[in-house]
């Protein structure tokens, strides 16, 4: 597997980085296809707000350069940047003149079967509750260990993702997709301002169905919604849409407007 560290090949950090020790960091996932990284506008404007929120001072004109070089040189995968406050002693108190440590490593693209795209996937019933805090919401911080725990509730091939929700009982996203609910029309998604991550395509399809003229509403949604609603989908940056058929005793079938977006997402991921 190909890997940087701050721009130069290697394949290990120091013990005490951050973002090993602390968590004390960011990350972006992009697709990349044909040397291109896929939707990088929209990864790099997450992560510079993640950056800002955590106060970690990245250069983010030189990542954004680095993230192209090294996907020309991956030319098909999956480029994984990861930025970390720096090196420390130990000890919570950040450094004041830490120098922001910027990791990337490369891998295939994910084989997942073409069914979950063309006949829909069944969501599994996750009891791990996402905790609020919002100052980390719609972030894509280091520490990912409520969704380590959420994943690790099944083990089977039956399920290829699952729903997670938080304190309340709202649900909020997948393990490692966003969730959208259609219904009468309208386009619904969680509202992330208490937890979650604000996935990159999701904000692109909300975007995108806008320019469509649906109907949008991005707003706490109740558990007892999702039998209510007409189709469901989950997605994110890597696969772009996968229809959902199934969670619980609940069905569904893949809709005309879930296939409507499934080909702005391909659209996305290929431009």
């Amino acid at each position: 597997m190909q890997s940087w560290v701050d721009g130069q090949p290697a394949a290990a950090v120091a013990l005490h980085n951050r973002g090993l020790a602390y968590g004390d960091g960011l990350f972006e996932t992009i697709a990349v296809r044909g040397g291109r990284p896929s939707l990088l506008d929209g990864h790099m404007a997450r992560l510079a707000l993640g950056c800002q929120r955590l106060g970690i001072d990245a250069d983010m004109a030189l990542m954004r350069d680095e993230v192209l070089r090294f996907a020309s040189l991956l030319g098909e995968g999956v480029a994984k940047l990861i930025v970390t406050r720096g090196d420390s002693l130990r000890g919570y108190a950040p450094v004041l003149d830490a120098a922001p440590r910027r990791i990337l490593q490369g891998a295939a693209l994910p084989s997942y079967p073409a069914q979950h795209a063309e006949h829909g996937i069944r969501l599994f019933p996750c009891q791990t509750r996402l905790g609020e805090q919002p100052l980390l919401a719609g972030l894509k911080h280091l520490n990912r260990l409520e969704q380590v725990l959420a994943r690790a509730e099944w083990q089977d091939s039956e399920h290829a993702e699952g729903l997670m929700r938080d304190s309340q009982g709202r649900v909020i996203e997948a393990v490692y997709s966003n969730l959208f609910l259609l219904r009468e029309g309208a386009l619904i998604t969680a509202d992330l301002r208490r937890c979650g991550v604000a996935g990159v395509m999701r904000g692109a399809l909300l975007e995108q169905a806008q320019h469509l003229g649906m109907a949008v509403q991005v707003r706490d949604i109740a558990f007892d919604e999702l039998a209510q609603a007409d189709e469901l989908f989950v997605c994110n940056s890597v696969y772009g849409i996968w229809p959902v058929r199934a969670f619980a005793a609940l069905n569904w079938s893949p809709g005309p407007l879930t296939r409507k977006l499934q080909a702005v997402a391909r659209t996305l991921l290929d431009t």
